[in-house]
Protein backbone atom coordinates (compact mmCIF):
# COMPACT_ATOMS: atom_id res chain seq x y z
CA UNK A 1 0.00 0.00 0.00
CA UNK A 2 0.78 3.59 -0.40
CA UNK A 3 1.48 6.64 1.83
CA UNK A 4 -0.47 9.63 0.78
CA UNK A 5 1.65 11.88 2.18
CA UNK A 6 4.63 10.62 0.62
CA UNK A 7 3.11 10.88 -2.44
CA UNK A 8 1.85 14.16 -2.47
CA UNK A 9 5.78 15.47 -1.87
CA UNK A 10 6.79 13.60 -4.83
CA UNK A 11 4.07 15.02 -6.97
CA UNK A 12 5.01 18.50 -5.45
CA UNK A 13 8.24 17.47 -6.42
CA UNK A 14 7.31 17.08 -10.09
CA UNK A 15 5.24 20.37 -9.99
CA UNK A 16 2.02 19.32 -8.73
CA UNK A 17 1.26 21.52 -6.28
CA UNK A 18 -2.60 22.20 -6.52
CA UNK A 19 -5.37 19.48 -6.51
CA UNK A 20 -8.94 20.24 -6.66
CA UNK A 21 -12.05 17.29 -6.76
CA UNK A 22 -15.04 15.21 -5.48
CA UNK A 23 -14.20 12.59 -2.35
CA UNK A 24 -14.23 8.88 -3.38
CA UNK A 25 -13.28 5.86 -0.69
CA UNK A 26 -11.04 4.51 -2.33
CA UNK A 27 -8.88 7.74 -2.47
CA UNK A 28 -9.96 9.30 0.62
CA UNK A 29 -6.64 9.00 2.04
CA UNK A 30 -5.11 11.38 -0.72
CA UNK A 31 -7.63 13.77 -0.41
CA UNK A 32 -6.78 14.05 2.97
CA UNK A 33 -3.23 14.21 2.57
CA UNK A 34 -3.70 16.78 0.00
CA UNK A 35 -5.89 18.99 2.40
CA UNK A 36 -3.52 18.28 5.84
CA UNK A 37 -1.14 20.34 3.46
CA UNK A 38 -3.60 23.24 2.61
CA UNK A 39 -3.89 21.97 -1.40
CA UNK A 40 -6.76 20.96 -1.80
CA UNK A 41 -9.70 23.16 -3.26
CA UNK A 42 -13.38 21.01 -2.99
CA UNK A 43 -15.43 21.28 -5.94
CA UNK A 44 -19.01 20.84 -6.37
CA UNK A 45 -18.65 18.12 -9.01
CA UNK A 46 -16.10 16.45 -11.16
CA UNK A 47 -15.96 18.78 -14.43
CA UNK A 48 -15.39 21.90 -11.94
CA UNK A 49 -12.56 20.31 -10.48
CA UNK A 50 -11.11 20.05 -13.72
CA UNK A 51 -11.74 23.10 -14.26
CA UNK A 52 -10.01 24.42 -11.01
CA UNK A 53 -6.93 22.43 -11.53
CA UNK A 54 -6.34 23.69 -15.58
CA UNK A 55 -6.91 27.09 -13.91
CA UNK A 56 -4.09 26.53 -11.50
CA UNK A 57 -1.97 25.05 -14.65
CA UNK A 58 -2.45 28.10 -16.23
CA UNK A 59 -0.89 30.27 -13.29
CA UNK A 60 2.26 28.31 -13.73
CA UNK A 61 1.33 25.28 -11.52
CA UNK A 62 0.05 21.92 -12.44
CA UNK A 63 -3.20 20.83 -11.20
CA UNK A 64 -4.19 17.22 -10.06
CA UNK A 65 -7.76 16.36 -9.54
CA UNK A 66 -9.52 13.03 -7.98
CA UNK A 67 -12.48 11.78 -8.57
CA UNK A 68 -15.04 8.50 -8.36
CA UNK A 69 -15.16 6.88 -11.67
CA UNK A 70 -19.17 7.58 -11.58
CA UNK A 71 -17.69 11.10 -11.76
CA UNK A 72 -15.43 10.66 -14.54
CA UNK A 73 -18.42 11.01 -16.77
CA UNK A 74 -19.05 14.04 -15.11
CA UNK A 75 -15.85 15.88 -16.22
CA UNK A 76 -15.57 14.79 -20.37
CA UNK A 77 -16.98 18.13 -21.30
CA UNK A 78 -13.77 19.95 -19.83
CA UNK A 79 -11.45 17.12 -20.70
CA UNK A 80 -12.83 16.83 -24.50
CA UNK A 81 -13.41 20.55 -25.05
CA UNK A 82 -11.01 22.27 -22.27
CA UNK A 83 -7.75 20.95 -21.32
CA UNK A 84 -7.44 19.06 -24.90
CA UNK A 85 -8.57 22.17 -26.76
CA UNK A 86 -6.20 24.50 -24.68
CA UNK A 87 -3.33 22.10 -24.45
CA UNK A 88 -4.16 22.43 -20.78
CA UNK A 89 -3.51 19.06 -19.18
CA UNK A 90 -4.35 17.95 -15.67
CA UNK A 91 -3.05 14.60 -13.54
CA UNK A 92 -5.89 12.44 -12.61
CA UNK A 93 -6.69 10.25 -10.06
CA UNK A 94 -9.51 8.43 -10.97
CA UNK A 95 -10.97 5.09 -8.58
CA UNK A 96 -12.09 1.79 -10.09
CA UNK A 97 -15.36 1.28 -8.46
CA UNK A 98 -16.96 -1.64 -9.72
CA UNK A 99 -13.79 -3.50 -11.19
CA UNK A 100 -14.70 -6.81 -12.66
CA UNK A 101 -14.17 -9.53 -11.20
CA UNK A 102 -14.32 -8.19 -7.73
CA UNK A 103 -17.64 -7.23 -5.18
CA UNK A 104 -19.36 -4.05 -5.46
CA UNK A 105 -22.42 -2.18 -5.45
CA UNK A 106 -24.87 -2.33 -8.29
CA UNK A 107 -24.28 1.39 -9.92
CA UNK A 108 -20.52 0.48 -10.18
CA UNK A 109 -21.17 -2.27 -12.32
CA UNK A 110 -20.99 -1.07 -15.83
CA UNK A 111 -18.84 2.04 -15.14
CA UNK A 112 -16.14 -0.05 -14.09
CA UNK A 113 -15.73 -2.31 -17.35
CA UNK A 114 -15.95 0.69 -19.13
CA UNK A 115 -13.71 3.44 -16.85
CA UNK A 116 -10.53 2.83 -19.04
CA UNK A 117 -12.45 2.57 -22.35
CA UNK A 118 -13.58 6.01 -21.06
CA UNK A 119 -9.83 7.46 -20.96
CA UNK A 120 -8.94 5.61 -24.16
CA UNK A 121 -11.87 7.47 -26.22
CA UNK A 122 -10.47 10.93 -24.72
CA UNK A 123 -7.12 9.68 -25.62
CA UNK A 124 -6.02 10.35 -22.16
CA UNK A 125 -2.95 8.29 -21.68
CA UNK A 126 -3.58 5.87 -18.43
CA UNK A 127 -1.44 3.67 -15.94
CA UNK A 128 -2.99 1.23 -13.20
CA UNK A 129 -1.27 3.33 -10.16
CA UNK A 130 0.93 0.90 -8.52
CA UNK A 131 0.48 -0.19 -5.17
CA UNK A 132 4.50 -0.88 -4.69
CA UNK A 133 6.14 2.46 -3.38
CA UNK A 134 9.08 1.42 -5.17
CA UNK A 135 7.02 2.05 -8.63
CA UNK A 136 6.01 5.65 -7.53
CA UNK A 137 8.83 7.74 -8.75
CA UNK A 138 8.83 6.12 -12.30
CA UNK A 139 5.49 6.79 -12.53
CA UNK A 140 5.21 10.25 -11.71
CA UNK A 141 8.21 10.72 -14.53
CA UNK A 142 5.97 9.09 -16.86
CA UNK A 143 3.17 11.05 -16.26
CA UNK A 144 4.96 13.96 -16.44
CA UNK A 145 7.17 13.38 -19.29
CA UNK A 146 2.96 13.02 -20.95
CA UNK A 147 1.89 16.12 -19.24
CA UNK A 148 4.63 18.56 -19.89
CA UNK A 149 3.98 17.47 -23.94
CA UNK A 150 0.29 19.30 -23.20
CA UNK A 151 -2.13 16.04 -22.69
CA UNK A 152 -3.40 14.81 -19.62
CA UNK A 153 -2.76 11.40 -17.98
CA UNK A 154 -4.56 9.60 -15.27
CA UNK A 155 -3.51 6.88 -12.44
CA UNK A 156 -6.58 4.65 -12.00
CA UNK A 157 -6.37 3.71 -8.42
CA UNK A 158 -7.68 0.21 -6.74
CA UNK A 159 -9.42 0.04 -3.71
CA UNK A 160 -6.94 -0.40 -0.71
CA UNK A 161 -4.30 1.61 -2.40
CA UNK A 162 -3.48 4.03 0.14
CA UNK A 163 -2.91 3.50 3.88
CA UNK A 164 -5.25 5.70 5.84
CA UNK A 165 -4.83 8.74 6.26
CA UNK A 166 -6.61 10.87 9.06
CA UNK A 167 -8.66 14.07 7.90
CA UNK A 168 -7.27 17.69 9.03
CA UNK A 169 -9.84 19.71 10.68
CA UNK A 170 -11.90 22.12 8.59
CA UNK A 171 -10.73 25.61 9.12
CA UNK A 172 -14.18 27.76 10.23
CA UNK A 173 -14.68 30.86 8.34
CA UNK A 174 -14.78 34.22 10.15
CA UNK A 175 -16.47 36.65 7.50
CA UNK A 176 -19.82 37.59 7.37
CA UNK A 177 -21.09 37.37 3.83
CA UNK A 178 -22.58 40.21 1.89
CA UNK A 179 -26.01 42.07 2.56
CA UNK A 180 -28.08 41.40 -0.14
CA UNK A 181 -28.63 44.66 -2.28
CA UNK A 182 -32.02 45.90 -3.11
CA UNK A 183 -33.37 45.60 -7.15
CA UNK A 184 -32.23 48.81 -9.11
CA UNK A 185 -33.44 50.32 -12.08
CA UNK A 186 -32.06 48.54 -15.11
CA UNK A 187 -30.76 49.88 -18.73
CA UNK A 188 -30.03 46.47 -19.85
CA UNK A 189 -27.38 47.61 -22.53
CA UNK A 190 -26.46 45.41 -24.71
CA UNK A 191 -23.17 43.32 -24.17
CA UNK A 192 -21.34 44.52 -26.86
CA UNK A 193 -21.17 48.22 -25.18
CA UNK A 194 -20.92 46.44 -21.58
CA UNK A 195 -17.67 44.57 -22.76
CA UNK A 196 -16.90 48.23 -24.59
CA UNK A 197 -16.52 49.38 -21.27
CA UNK A 198 -15.22 47.09 -19.39
CA UNK A 199 -12.35 46.69 -22.05
CA UNK A 200 -11.74 50.59 -21.51
CA UNK A 201 -11.53 50.62 -17.64
CA UNK A 202 -9.08 47.57 -17.85
CA UNK A 203 -5.36 47.63 -16.82
CA UNK A 204 -2.88 45.85 -18.91
CA UNK A 205 -2.05 43.58 -16.20
CA UNK A 206 -5.83 42.29 -15.24
CA UNK A 207 -7.17 39.21 -16.90
CA UNK A 208 -10.33 39.02 -18.21
CA UNK A 209 -11.77 35.09 -18.86
CA UNK A 210 -14.77 35.36 -21.19
CA UNK A 211 -17.92 32.16 -21.02
CA UNK A 212 -18.65 30.60 -24.33
CA UNK A 213 -20.49 31.70 -26.67
CA UNK A 214 -20.22 35.38 -28.28
CA UNK A 215 -18.70 36.62 -25.25
CA UNK A 216 -15.63 36.24 -26.36
CA UNK A 217 -15.75 36.62 -29.96
CA UNK A 218 -17.65 40.26 -28.68
CA UNK A 219 -14.36 40.80 -27.15
CA UNK A 220 -12.01 39.87 -29.36
CA UNK A 221 -13.62 42.56 -31.43
CA UNK A 222 -13.57 45.24 -29.16
CA UNK A 223 -9.80 44.75 -28.26
CA UNK A 224 -7.50 41.67 -28.45
CA UNK A 225 -5.09 42.00 -25.45
CA UNK A 226 -2.69 39.48 -24.29
CA UNK A 227 -4.81 39.40 -21.08
CA UNK A 228 -7.94 38.11 -22.52
CA UNK A 229 -9.06 34.30 -22.64
CA UNK A 230 -11.73 33.54 -24.76
CA UNK A 231 -12.87 30.24 -23.42
CA UNK A 232 -14.85 27.59 -26.10
CA UNK A 233 -16.35 24.52 -25.15
CA UNK A 234 -16.42 23.34 -21.38
CA UNK A 235 -19.78 25.28 -20.90
CA UNK A 236 -19.77 26.72 -16.88
CA UNK A 237 -16.20 26.07 -16.55
CA UNK A 238 -15.23 29.72 -17.12
CA UNK A 239 -15.63 30.42 -13.14
CA UNK A 240 -13.67 27.42 -11.44
CA UNK A 241 -11.23 28.20 -14.26
CA UNK A 242 -10.95 31.75 -13.15
CA UNK A 243 -10.86 30.23 -9.59
CA UNK A 244 -7.57 28.54 -9.93
CA UNK A 245 -6.26 31.17 -11.54
CA UNK A 246 -6.74 33.06 -9.08
CA UNK A 247 -5.98 31.06 -6.23
CA UNK A 248 -2.52 30.57 -7.79
CA UNK A 249 -1.46 33.83 -8.80
CA UNK A 250 -2.71 36.01 -5.98
CA UNK A 251 -1.22 39.08 -6.93
CA UNK A 252 -3.53 39.49 -10.38
CA UNK A 253 -6.90 40.34 -10.43
CA UNK A 254 -8.88 38.27 -12.82
CA UNK A 255 -12.30 38.92 -13.78
CA UNK A 256 -15.11 36.22 -15.29
CA UNK A 257 -17.43 37.11 -17.19
CA UNK A 258 -20.46 34.78 -17.48
CA UNK A 259 -23.29 34.16 -18.87
CA UNK A 260 -27.06 32.93 -17.51
CA UNK A 261 -27.15 29.63 -19.18
CA UNK A 262 -23.54 28.95 -18.35
CA UNK A 263 -24.26 29.64 -14.68
CA UNK A 264 -27.17 27.74 -14.44
CA UNK A 265 -25.51 24.97 -16.08
CA UNK A 266 -23.07 24.67 -12.91
CA UNK A 267 -24.33 27.02 -10.51
CA UNK A 268 -22.41 25.36 -7.49
CA UNK A 269 -19.77 27.02 -8.79
CA UNK A 270 -21.32 29.59 -6.89
CA UNK A 271 -20.61 27.86 -3.50
CA UNK A 272 -17.20 26.98 -4.27
CA UNK A 273 -16.61 30.63 -5.15
CA UNK A 274 -18.44 31.88 -2.39
CA UNK A 275 -16.05 29.90 0.53
CA UNK A 276 -12.43 30.09 -0.92
CA UNK A 277 -13.60 34.21 -1.81
CA UNK A 278 -10.18 34.89 -3.47
CA UNK A 279 -10.42 39.27 -3.14
CA UNK A 280 -8.22 38.95 -6.85
CA UNK A 281 -11.41 37.23 -8.54
CA UNK A 282 -14.48 39.25 -9.73
CA UNK A 283 -17.41 37.59 -11.29
CA UNK A 284 -19.61 39.36 -13.52
CA UNK A 285 -22.54 37.65 -14.86
CA UNK A 286 -24.02 39.31 -17.76
CA UNK A 287 -27.90 37.68 -17.84
CA UNK A 288 -29.91 38.22 -21.33
CA UNK A 289 -32.41 35.32 -20.01
CA UNK A 290 -30.90 33.73 -23.69
CA UNK A 291 -28.29 31.04 -25.13
CA UNK A 292 -27.28 33.90 -27.32
CA UNK A 293 -24.87 31.56 -29.31
CA UNK A 294 -27.23 29.25 -30.30
CA UNK A 295 -29.94 31.08 -31.73
CA UNK A 296 -31.59 32.85 -28.67
CA UNK A 297 -33.49 29.93 -26.95
CA UNK A 298 -34.40 31.31 -23.33
CA UNK A 299 -33.21 30.31 -20.02
CA UNK A 300 -34.86 30.26 -16.78
CA UNK A 301 -32.65 32.52 -15.53
CA UNK A 302 -35.70 35.52 -15.51
CA UNK A 303 -37.37 33.72 -12.23
CA UNK A 304 -33.60 33.69 -10.58
CA UNK A 305 -31.90 35.80 -8.12
CA UNK A 306 -28.88 35.01 -8.75
CA UNK A 307 -27.79 38.14 -6.25
CA UNK A 308 -29.22 35.97 -3.76
CA UNK A 309 -27.76 33.11 -4.71
CA UNK A 310 -24.19 34.69 -4.23
CA UNK A 311 -24.66 36.04 -0.80
CA UNK A 312 -25.99 32.85 0.14
CA UNK A 313 -23.10 31.48 -1.15
CA UNK A 314 -20.85 34.05 0.54
CA UNK A 315 -19.74 36.53 -1.31
CA UNK A 316 -17.99 39.03 0.77
CA UNK A 317 -19.41 41.93 -2.06
CA UNK A 318 -22.58 41.45 -4.53
CA UNK A 319 -23.82 44.14 -6.83
CA UNK A 320 -26.89 44.02 -8.87
CA UNK A 321 -26.04 46.78 -11.22
CA UNK A 322 -28.26 48.76 -13.22
CA UNK A 323 -26.25 49.34 -15.91
CA UNK A 324 -22.97 50.63 -17.15
CA UNK A 325 -22.44 53.58 -14.90
CA UNK A 326 -23.26 51.16 -11.56
CA UNK A 327 -20.90 48.23 -12.72
CA UNK A 328 -18.31 51.23 -13.57
CA UNK A 329 -18.67 51.96 -9.58
CA UNK A 330 -18.75 48.46 -8.47
CA UNK A 331 -15.42 48.17 -10.73
CA UNK A 332 -13.43 50.22 -9.27
CA UNK A 333 -14.76 49.71 -5.41
CA UNK A 334 -13.29 45.71 -6.27
CA UNK A 335 -10.04 47.51 -7.43
CA UNK A 336 -9.58 49.16 -4.58
CA UNK A 337 -10.84 47.50 -1.86
CA UNK A 338 -10.39 43.96 -3.11
CA UNK A 339 -12.89 41.46 -1.91
CA UNK A 340 -14.62 38.58 -3.40
CA UNK A 341 -17.21 40.07 -5.79
CA UNK A 342 -20.09 39.22 -7.55
CA UNK A 343 -21.98 41.37 -10.29
CA UNK A 344 -25.12 40.78 -11.62
CA UNK A 345 -25.85 43.01 -14.82
CA UNK A 346 -29.13 42.63 -16.70
CA UNK A 347 -28.35 42.72 -20.45
CA UNK A 348 -30.65 42.97 -23.68
CA UNK A 349 -30.52 39.74 -26.19
CA UNK A 350 -28.20 39.92 -29.21
CA UNK A 351 -24.93 40.77 -30.70
CA UNK A 352 -22.85 42.63 -33.13
CA UNK A 353 -23.26 41.88 -36.71
CA UNK A 354 -21.56 40.53 -38.33
CA UNK A 355 -19.59 39.03 -35.58
CA UNK A 356 -16.14 37.50 -36.04
CA UNK A 357 -14.14 34.89 -34.47
CA UNK A 358 -10.62 35.51 -32.97
CA UNK A 359 -7.79 34.93 -35.07
CA UNK A 360 -5.50 32.85 -33.03
CA UNK A 361 -6.39 29.47 -32.40
CA UNK A 362 -7.18 28.44 -28.22
CA UNK A 363 -3.29 26.71 -27.69
CA UNK A 364 -1.90 30.19 -28.72
CA UNK A 365 -4.46 31.97 -26.84
CA UNK A 366 -3.16 30.72 -24.07
CA UNK A 367 0.28 30.44 -24.67
CA UNK A 368 -0.02 34.51 -25.38
CA UNK A 369 -2.22 34.67 -21.73
CA UNK A 370 1.38 32.45 -20.01
CA UNK A 371 3.22 35.12 -21.39
CA UNK A 372 1.63 37.95 -20.16
CA UNK A 373 1.35 36.48 -17.12
CA UNK A 374 5.49 36.14 -16.78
Amino acid sequence: MLDAIDLCRNLAGFGFGSFSGIPCSFLDSLINAASRQDRYVIATNEGDAVAIAAGAGIGGGKGVVLMQNSGLTNAISPLTSLTWTFGLPVLGFVSLRGEPGTHDEPQHELVGRITTGLLDLMEIPWEMLSRDPGDTQDQLKRATAVIDSGRSFFFVVRKNSFRPVAPGEMQALSRSPAELPPPSRCEMPTRYAVLGALASWRRPDEILITTTGKTGRELHDITDAPGNLYLVGSMGCAAPLGLGLALTRPERRVIVIDGDGALLMRMGNLATLGHYAPGNLLHLLLDNNTHDSTGGQATVSQSVDFAAAAVACGYGRVVRAGGIDTLITALDAWRSDPAPTFIHLRISPGSKEPLGRPTMGPRAVLQRLRDHLR
